[in-house]
């Protein structure tokens, strides 16, 4: 018999093991959350198993009996080891295992009533033959105002199992059927120190022969590992864990996320069905391009594209068809240029190193603020309190006759509030223009820019499309001055993304900008005045009040981000902030999960979360099959939530990933309806 863990659980010995349900303090507070451990200690000689035990055998499970509201978590595995057993091999923990969990308390547990924790754990222990064993575990809690102080012996058998934990999540690895097995490739970040040696832990059973050899090589920044395929390579989760150990000694772990290169992710959306080339993703740009031009947040550019086709377009003369054809080409310039400029930047920047996608110039609050004020003076002058002028005012699409320069800006400024959306089609060709040279990148994101521009400038080269365009007449000024809403409407969206990114600092700082610019802009207006001096004071002072503005605007770089995961959970308020290892465990626990990838600045999110995440219907749904939701937050940058991203070949927000209890995960359409949730959640094809 062995002898007893002493820790602040009961021990109970069986015939092979010790077994403890142990925690970090003897005192719990209310609404506090608390670090428990299984602790198994093993005859020597003997094993218990991983949540993957290899050939044969079964991982140690827990079953609760707790009071109503307390909530614990599920085991966490640390790296095991390999334990050969003849011709197989096993995954498991020889000496001690020690699996943390963490358990939560509700606020409204009375202070000063103990807390009863109850478990029946089970597990297999084996040496040449295997016994199933189990025991009753009992740990009553204090509770108090405050949490006690840790348990120094928990608090070392604790700080053994962290340092067995996996470090972190890699994403972005591929799994490839070759003539001569299984090809794993793991991207390795630029200055992480090369391994001596790399093991691989298939999470699964049945992906691989897991008393096969194998073999590793560098590839580039990729770690390339050989596999021999087992009984189920083909149907098989191809999650795992990776163990590399370094010159030193020292062993270190990392849970990695895994797609099939032969399966696409197992996806059966319309946009993406099997990696594309190089001619499907120039077609999925343009069509992505077209389809941006009916999303929610390119729509303040519709209305000020709309003033543009009805004013000066509708001539049936040599010189209207020239101005038409003008304005069309250079509309389009501004488009491709913006898209261009954008473009080469993104890829310059990943280039460097930078954990960034489409739409990563909305991550940045300073460039937020000041796309508020364009919107506020646009929005103004439509509405007629300022008169920006000829020129500034092309920027709008309010004058053709403005000439080229205001046609250009028309496009730089539609591609300029076009560029954050996702739209179908979109995601599949940006994930894969990143993986391509930059000439080639860059064909692809100025196919997007074109598909953007193509319906305008349609409308510019044939004549027939011109003359159906509405005759302009009185009724111009009205329309301009009501199409000044959506602009309103755009700038207020603008400052609560603001609001998100860096909290109520940011919002008043913006507020305190936008009054200023508004200030010199009617004083702007009032004109010059008969003497110089004045004339010069004035100018001073407008000049002051922007300058002002600018300050206050390029201020909320310094501002710290407000917590991520806040965009939209008053729409599915049971949402859980993403993190790899929430994801991870409630895999390993066979839990289905939704995982929604968003952002504050993303229109289509915020739309898709009303209709469709946050009906009724969809919640129900979720809490029936007793679903974990996750919501990652892409407001501010997150190199996590990047690379999930780039592991689905995506560059861009939004992304739906939904994991069932068992089988590979589905990729969901950009735009969401309640019925295709619950098609995805029912398994429906």
């Amino acid at each position: 018999m062995l002898g007893c863990l002493s820790a602040a659980a009961n021990p109970v010995a069986t015939e092979n093991v010790v077994a403890s349900l142990v925690a970090e303090r003897t005192q719990v507070a209310p609404g506090s959350s608390l670090e428990l451990a299984l602790v198994l200690r093993i005859r020597p000689g003997w094993h218990t198993y991983w949540r993957n035990p290899g050939d044969s055998g079964e991982p140690p499970r827990l079953t609760w009996i707790l009071p109503d509201g307390v909530i614990a978590g599920p085991l966490r595995w640390p790296l095991p080891e390999r334990i050969p057993v003849g011709p197989l091999a096993n995954y498991g923990y020889s000496g001690q295992a020690i699996h943390p969990l963490t358990l939560e308390v509700p606020e409204d547990w009375p202070v000063g009533v103990p807390l009863p924790l109850r478990a029946r754990a089970d597990w297999l222990v084996c040496e040449e033959h295997c016994v199933p064993e189990s025991a009753e575990l009992a740990l009553t809690l204090a509770t108090a105002p405050s949490p006690g102080p840790a348990d120094p012996e928990v608090a070392g058998i604790l700080a053994v199992a962290r340092a067995g934990l996996p470090e972190g999540r890699i994403d972005g690895a591929v799994l490839t059927a070759t003539d001569r097995g299984l090809r794993l490739s793991i991207p390795w970040k630029a200055g992480q120190p090369s391994p001596a040696e790399v093991a691989w832990f298939a999470g699964a059973w049945g992906l691989i022969e897991h008393a096969a050899p194998q073999s590793w090589s560098w590839s580039g920044d990729r770690l390339e590992i050989a596999l021999t395929p087992g009984s189920a390579a083909e149907s098989a989760a191809p999650d795992g864990l990776l163990a590399v150990t370094g010159a030193d000694g020292a062993v270190r772990s990392f849970e990695v996320a895994v797609r099939r290169a032969d399966t696409a992710l197992g996806t059966k959306t319309a946009d993406q069905k099997a990696p594309i080339g190089l001619p499907l993703a120039l077609a999925f740009a343009l069509l992505g391009g077209l389809i941006l031009n009916l999303m929610p947040c390119v729509f303040p550019i519709l209305a000020m594209k709309a003033m543009s086709l009805v004013r000066g377009m509708a001539g049936e003369g040599a010189d209207e068809g020239r101005e038409r054809l003008r304005h069309g080409l250079a509309y389009t310039a501004g488009v491709l240029v913006f898209f261009g400029a954008l473009a080469g930047l993104l890829l310059a920047l990943r280039a460097g190193g930078a954990a960034i996608g489409w739409g990563f110039q909305l991550q940045y609050p300073p460039f937020v603020a000041l796309m508020a004020y364009v919107f506020l003076t646009l929005g103004l002058s439509l509405s007629g309190a300022v008169t920006l002028g000829t020129r500034l005012m092309g920027l709008g699409g309010a004058q053709v006759g403005s000439g080229t320069a205001g046609a250009f800006g028309t496009g730089a400024l539609a591609a300029l509030v076009a560029a954050p959306c996702t739209a179908p089609f979109m995601g599949a060709a940006l994930g894969y223009a990143v993986t391509l040279s930059w000439p080639l990148a860059l064909a692809i994101m100025l196919t997007l820019g074109l598909g953007l521009a193509l319906p305008f400038l349609l409308v510019s080269l044939l004549p027939g499309l011109a003359r159906r365009m509405p005759k302009p007449g009185p009724w111009m000024e009205s329309l301009k001055q009501f199409l000044a809403f959506p602009l309103y409407g755009a700038a207020a969206w603008l400052v609560w993304v603001l609001s998100v990114q860096t909290g109520p600092a940011g919002v008043a700082g913006v507020l305190a900008g936008m009054v200023l610019l508004a200030f010199a802009l009617w004083l702007r207006e009032l004109g010059g005045g008969r003497q110089p001096w004045v004339r010069r004071a004035r100018l001073l002072v407008v000049v002051a009040s922007l300058a002002g503005a600018l300050a206050l605007g390029l201020s909320t770089t310094r501002l710290a981000p407000v917590a991520a995961n806040a965009v939209g959970d008053e729409a599915a308020g049971f949402a859980t902030p993403y993190t790899a290892d929430r994801l991870e465990a409630a895999r390993a626990e066979g839990r289905p999960v939704f995982v929604n990838m968003t952002a504050a600045w993303c229109i289509t999110c915020l739309v898709n979360e009303r209709v469709a995440l946050g009906t009724a219907a969809v919640t129900d749904a979720f809490r029936e099959r007793n679903l974990l939701y996750l919501k990652g937050d892409w407001t501010n940058r997150d190199p996590a939530i990047t690379d999930y991203l780039s592991g689905f070949g995506r560059n861009g927000v939004p992304l739906y990933v939904y994991y069932p209890s068992d089988g590979e995960p589905r990729v969901l359409p950009q735009i969401l309806t309640p019925d295709l949730v619950l098609e995805a959640l029912a398994g429906s094809p």
